[in-house]
């Protein structure tokens, strides 16, 4: 069977020792993220993805939505369980204060993410697409907008979602037919179908808000001729409570791979009544921010997933004797040796928790970087933080959700045949994993925007906001014989970094088929780079931890350093032959000829 704890200790390392997340207290709106309330929410959380919702997440799966006469219900026991989270407080924890949130870090909120993610990603699929709502209007919307709909989707008895694609369009967003015709009152009709909407409809809110890309009667054709609306299930009453039905139903639920305990609707809009929301012909601009935070969210999702997967294979390796050590038996008294002694298993489980560990790092540190680009009193150290973000988003979003899918590949792989057999829980972890290399742009995309946009964005601004850095690192720690073993190989791929993003500048110039071409071996070998960055800072860490006595924990430090040894000698160097494929050009991918697919 699968398991699930939080991962407390890792995480406390992650936040108090490596990064020094209380820092943030000292930024302004921030005093009360200290160190006794970051410690409060990862137990507590803890305590509810372990308790409340991992107990719901294989029998959701089986169950799935039921979709009746335009009603959709939810499985057994997950109005309850959404009900207990939002009294506790948990979709108001980041949230602005002006409208009832707890205005605690956002870096504190991906925490908990990860946590309800490892948990039961169905059931995050609903409160957390309500807080990339709430983001996009608080940027974007009107104050009549953020009065009416915020306190109550911050409080979590409203819910809202964004409504994207359409049967014939999906990435290409330009091709939206979705229509809205704009009345005397100032609100505009909507008319159109959405397809693959998340949590568009269900029994766990009292309303559901949409967040609708449609197109005025004037507007240009392509890109620049789409706006974004605000449209209610129900629409607010006077009072501002649920009021008439709005023209908006629930035409379906696809079957679907994985998460199947989520609600993904089909949205039919019939002359909706729907808001402006921001500048018309700008809708883009303002999907993108509620987008972005999507995209980040996604990654934690996979790495969500990862920590479960690598668990449950550590669970069963450990329990599941099969055969002898190569060199002999470990346990004689024993009718065999259990799983971790072979060599092949013992590769598998620590690519898991290398891929879990570093990534985890990597997610707070990001997420630092957002509380940074918002609440820092200095203007240049917001806008770094900002440009971090926006390099780290599609690299995040696509490596964490392919090595989530890869983490849940493993365990099953670990579990032989039963994990396989779908009572055994690693398989719907699979299951659910797939469709986070999907949604939210697919990896191909991401990759396409990290060397089409995010390279040469500001002339290279964004790059130097991390590449600054890392040199500084190797040359203040280059002769440092203590981390030589861990400084070297990342000194080694961070060079290839650097000569290939030159090369796909120059080339991608003459030829944007040799960036494309490029794209996904180039965002992987960065996503290497950046978790190697982030193992030799961990290391350094731990073995000073170790020199001061570590505090009766040294084989947690011990661990550290010898699962960062594992990613330095074992995953790392695949960062040579991401570097050759890059350098191979575009052509024996593009002179293929179309005739002969």
């Amino acid at each position: 069977m699968t398991v699930y704890s939080a991962p407390a200790r890792d995480m406390r390392f992650v936040l108090h020792e490596l990064l020094e997340v209380e820092k943030l207290s000292e930024l302004p709106g921030y005093e009360d993220a200290t160190v006794d309330t970051i410690d409060a929410i990862i137990e507590e959380a803890g305590k509810m993805a372990e308790n409340v919702l991992f107990p719901l997440n294989q029998p959701g799966d089986q169950e799935g939505c039921l979709f009746e006469n335009g009603v959709v219900r939810t499985p057994a026991g997950f109005k309850e369980a959404y009900d207990q989270f939002t009294q506790a407080g948990w979709p108001a924890l980041a949230a602005d204060p002006d409208y009832g949130g707890q205005g605690l870090p956002k870096a504190l909120r991906l925490i908990v993410d990860e946590m309800v993610c490892s948990a039961n990603l169905s059931f995050g699929m609903y409160p957390g697409l309500t807080m990339g709502f709430c983001n996009a209007l608080i940027q974007h919307g009107t104050d009549e907008q953020k009065e009416t709909y915020l306190p109550k989707m911050i409080e979590g008895i409203w819910s809202g979602t964004m409504c994207l694609t359409e049967p014939q369009c999906g990435t290409d967003l330009g091709l939206i037919r979705t229509k809205a015709e704009p009345q005397s009152d100032g609100s505009y009709r909507i008319t159109g179908t959405k397809i693959f909407i998340s949590a568009g409809e269900h029994d766990l809110t009292e309303n559901i808000v949409h967040l609708v890309l449609a197109r005025m009667p004037d507007a240009p054709a392509g890109i620049k001729g789409i706006s974004l609306f605000v449209v209610p299930k129900f629409l607010p009453d006077d009072q501002g409570n649920a009021g008439p039905r709005n023209g908006v139903t629930c035409g379906s639920i696809e079957h679907k791979m994985g998460i199947k305990a989520s609600a993904t609707c089909v949205m039919n809009f019939d002359s909706a009544e729907g808001w402006l929301v921001g500048e018309a012909h700008r809708g883009m601009r303002a999907m993108f921010t509620m987008m972005n935070d999507a995209r980040l969210e996604v990654g934690i999702q996979g790495l969500g997933l990862a920590e479960t997967a690598y668990q449950s294979a550590v669970a069963y390796a450990k329990d599941r004797r099969q055969g002898r050590a190569l060199n002999g038996p470990k346990e004689p008294d024993q009718p065999a040796d259990p799983l971790t002694v072979h060599p092949d298993v013992r590769r598998m489980l620590l690519t898991m928790r290398a891929f879990s560990e570093g990534a985890r790092a990597l997610a707070y540190w990001t997420g630092m970087q957002l509380d940074i680009s918002e609440k820092h009193p200095d203007a240049e150290a917001r806008q770094a933080a900002d440009d971090l973000v926006a390099l780290l988003t599609p690299i995040i979003k696509a490596y964490f959700t392919d090595e989530g899918f890869n983490n849940a590949h493993l365990g099953i792989q670990c579990m032989g045949g039963h994990g396989y057999i779908a009572e055994w829980g690693m398989e719907q972890l699979l299951r659910d994993a797939r469709i986070t290399l999907l949604y939210e742009g697919a990896n191909g995309v991401q990759a396409l925007d990290l060397v089409g946009r995010k390279l040469p964005s500001k002339f290279g601004r964004l790059l130097r906001r991390f590449f600054h850095p890392a040199m500084t690192f190797i040359e203040d720690h280059q002769t440092d014989k203590d981390l030589a073993e861990f400084v070297l190989p990342f000194a080694k791929a961070f060079a290839r970094l650097q000569q290939v993003t030159l090369h796909i500048a120059q080339q991608g110039l003459k030829n944007p088929d040799e960036a494309g071409a490029a794209s996904v071996d180039y965002l992987r070998l960065f996503a290497l780079v950046l978790l190697a960055y982030m193992w030799v800072q961990m290391v350094k860490v731990a073995k000073q931890k170790l020199d001061d006595g570590a505090n009766g924990d040294a084989s947690f430090y011990q661990a550290k350093i010898a699962t960062a040894r594992f990613f330095m000698a074992k995953i790392l160097p695949e960062n040579s032959a991401l570097f050759a494929k890059i350098m191979a050009g575009s052509d024996s991918l593009m002179s293929f000829e179309d005739a002969a697919f």
